[in-house]
């Protein structure tokens, strides 16, 4: 009975040695930015998708952590981070630097599209239009000795000016402008351009609309809605440019 009661103390020991030794190997802890849910790739984070939270970092590099919510809204995942896991700066990029695959989304609302089109100074309103403005778009078509023009198009949302991640300074002209049009538009846009002639006027600001409110145009609900082009097509959609 000795015997048996003394095996018993000494593996009692080795349990209470164990456990002390568990509960000494947490490592370092620290305040820093955490994930509240899944962050898919391609699509900037949120600040309601953050939480500061005191957590284990020895399995993360020191210098990579985020202690502020703000230095990480807005920037891109370029992984999947998961819920409860730290941000890190090896993991998300600022959209300027976000290029290629891993680049944000375009902001291209359901039932449209993003379509490039040519500018210049004259063309373009002198390099006016950026980012986020709304442009009419008049088309002018030269037939049959007769020469005519029409606004086509208005509140037209550019989304981006120029070439993404060309460096390019912000004086310098663009030559593209990217909007966002139903596939049905986009169609009557190209055959404008291929030909006549194109020309945008920018819209005041106090006549934008306001973020999400491009709804699924009932005329153009989808892209596979857009039935084509022709001469005969144009000539009856805008009788009096022929």
């Amino acid at each position: 009975m000795l015997g048996i009661l003394l095996a018993l103390l000494v593996i009692a020991a080795f349990v209470l040695v164990a456990i002390n030794a568990s509960s000494g190997s947490t490592g370092p802890k620290a305040n820093v930015v955490v994930a509240t849910r899944d962050l898919a790739p391609r699509i900037p984070i949120d600040a309601g998708s953050l939480e500061i939270k005191n957590i284990e970092i020895s399995g993360y590099p020191a210098n990579l952590l985020f202690t502020k919510i703000d230095d990480v809204k807005g920037t891109i995942p370029l992984v999947t981070i998961p819920t409860g896991q730290a941000v890190t700066a090896n993991d998300v990029a600022k959209p300027s630097q976000a290029l290629g695959s891993q680049s944000e989304y375009l902001p291209i609302p359901t039932g449209y599209v993003a379509l490039t089109i040519p500018t210049s100074e004259q063309q373009g309103v002198a390099d006016y239009i950026q980012k986020d403005d709304y442009i009419s778009v008049i088309a002018t078509v030269s037939t049959s000795g007769k020469v005519a023009s029409k606004t086509i198009f208005t509140n037209l949302h550019v989304i981006r000016v120029g070439m993404q991640g060309n460096g390019a300074p912000s004086n310098s002209s663009a030559s593209s402008l990217t909007v966002v049009v139903t596939e049905c538009q986009a169609e009557v846009i190209t055959w404008f351009i291929t030909y006549a002639s194109l020309k945008y006027a920018l819209e005041s600001f106090h006549d934008y609309l306001q973020p999400g409110a491009q709804t699924p145009d009932p005329g153009c609900p989808t892209v596979t809605a857009a039935k084509g082009v022709t001469l005969q097509v144009m000539q009856a959609a805008y009788p009096t440019l022929f």
